[in-house]
């Protein structure tokens, strides 16, 4: 079922199917909530699976100049209450996993499980913000030019032919931001702060999915994080990159369907 709300005198789109406990997927930077089709098809048929365009994303409208990861987790907790939701599973691809330990921090007591999908607990490093910079030079000379060079460059170099078809989707779906809104995420990733402590303090369980040719993500560096929680579980995989919901669907389905199962059990 489809909702909208207004958040910042903006609109926000979402969607929720099924009944349960809930079960928040978030997407990441340049996606939406259709990403999650699959994923919210099987969970949905035991859990309430709550979809959402964060702002600037999808049918989601920009609400600010910057996006940070905490304005994105109050946008979220908007739709929570909207929805009369007291305790979730977050999880988030990518930025969408920055957004989650953001929600995470400032709700605690609203989180039963984290899902970090190709995501980190870790700022942006020096270099990570130069080449944000540069980014957002080039979005401004020709935002449809990035978006084209950016998409298949966080697949594995033998997943880009076999998924062509899902690669033209998400680039469609990009296509359909504004300069605006992708400035605004870039500047909001660029601005994230260490959650490391939170990985330390918030005890959950957490779910980790990371590929080891992810150009994005240092797979050595999700390792580490692996070992911080008190209770962590991990999909590591050899033959994917950063978009493990399309490189392998049915493997990272089974680990996050596992996952809400034993939180929920």
């Amino acid at each position: 079922m489809e909702h909208t709300i207004q958040f910042n005198q903006s609109e926000i789109h979402y969607t929720t199917i099924g009944k349960g406990n809930a079960v928040v997927l978030l997407h990441g930077f340049t996606e939406s909530l259709d990403i999650w089709e699959y994923f919210g098809d099987i969970l949905s048929l035991e859990h309430k699976v709550i979809l959402i365009d964060l702002p600037g994303h999808g049918k989601s409208e920009c609400i600010a100049e910057t996006h940070t990861m905490e304005l994105m987790a109050e946008c979220v907790k908007a739709v929570l209450d909207a929805q009369k939701v007291n305790e979730c599973i977050m999880i988030g691809h990518s930025m969408g996993g920055y957004v989650t330990l953001a929600f995470a921090e400032l709700y605690k007591d609203m989180i039963r499980g984290i899902g970090l999908f190709h995501s980190s607990a870790l700022p942006d490093t020096p270099e990570g913000k130069a080449n944000r910079v540069r980014a957002i030079e080039i979005i401004r000379s020709n935002h449809s030019n990035f978006i084209t060079s950016f998409i298949p460059d966080l697949f594995a170099p033998e997943n880009r032919k076999p998924l062509e078809k899902e690669i033209s989707q998400l680039i469609d779906i990009a296509n359909q931001m504004t300069e605006e809104s992708i400035i605004a995420a870039q500047k909001g990733m660029m601005e994230r702060k260490s959650k490391i402590d939170l990985l330390k303090t918030l005890d959950v369980p957490y779910l980790f999915i990371a590929g080891k040719k992810d150009s994005r993500l240092p797979f050595d560096k999700v390792i580490e994080q692996i070992a911080i929680p008190n209770q962590s579980f991990s999909l590591l995989l050899g033959d994917i990159a950063h978009m493990g919901y399309l490189e392998a669907p049915n493997k990272t389905l089974n680990a996050v369907n596992c996952f809400v199962k034993w939180v929920f059990a």
